[in-house]
């Protein structure tokens, strides 16, 4: 298969997935729409592609020879930063569960329909490129800083390992701050799309950022559920 590093303007897509014929047909649309895509068929060689290369995203297949997607997300994290939108099974929930666990940013079941790959591509990529906020772009909560200008956070002075999509949540939630937003506002705000009542992303989110930020995950007193509505952020009193 056709191997494409060279870098340029172009935001660059690192596809991993051994489908040849989806993969092909991917980057073929991609490039179409202005972006250039390197693909890669053995997970085995996925962490080191992913570090290696530095992509402005990485659409990552669930199931891989060599090493599965979910593994090669948890480990890639280390070291990469950027969006990973992932591919998995349209009716395993658990698949999407545990791909949101390990790190990715969102998820795209199959079989791929290339404008909905598109949109929530460039939806990922607009919100990690930006770096737009309403307001003041460093926060404060006591021990607590967050920065969209960095796009980053740190308690008590020591950098907190956020994925892009984790900081997007945790600034959306902070810069409300005393103010209950609902499941439908933050999926309209962070994906685009309306809340259907079923995806549980954002609570996997919420419990991932929670012991983070030193947030008691049984008890929290920073990120509050409030039942049947949504998250509450909670201002220093």
């Amino acid at each position: 298969m056709e191997e494409r590093v060279e870098r340029n303007d172009q935001d660059h897509v690192l596809i991993i997935e051994d489908d040849e014929r989806l993969a092909d047909l991917t980057r073929d649309y991609l490039e179409a729409n202005g972006f250039q895509v390197t693909v890669e068929a053995d997970g085995a060689r996925g962490v080191e592609r992913i570090v290696s290369l530095q992509p402005d995203l990485v659409i990552l297949d669930l199931m891989l020879p060599g090493e599965d997607g979910l593994s090669i997300c948890r480990r890639a994290r280390t070291d990469y930063a950027g969006p990973i939108l992932m591919l998995t099974a349209r009716t395993d929930d658990m698949d999407q569960v545990l791909g949101l666990e390990m790190g990715a940013d969102d998820y795209v079941p199959k079989p791929v329909q290339p404008r909905v790959l598109l949109a929530r591509m460039r939806a990922l990529m607009r919100r990690t490129d930006s770096g737009e906020s309403s307001g003041d772009a460093r926060l404060t909560f006591n021990n607590l800083v967050v920065d969209s200008a960095t796009r980053e956070a740190w308690l008590e002075g020591n950098r907190i390992d956020l994925t892009s999509a984790e900081f997007d949540l945790l600034w959306l939630l902070a810069s409300h701050a005393g103010r209950v937003l609902t499941r439908e506002e933050i999926f309209s705000e962070l994906r685009g799309i309306k809340y259907d009542g079923q995806d549980r992303s954002i609570d996997v989110r919420v419990s991932r950022i929670r012991p983070k930020i030193g947030d008691d995950p049984n008890h929290p007193h920073r990120i509050k559920t409030v039942r049947s509505k949504g998250y509450l952020f909670v201002k220093d009193s």
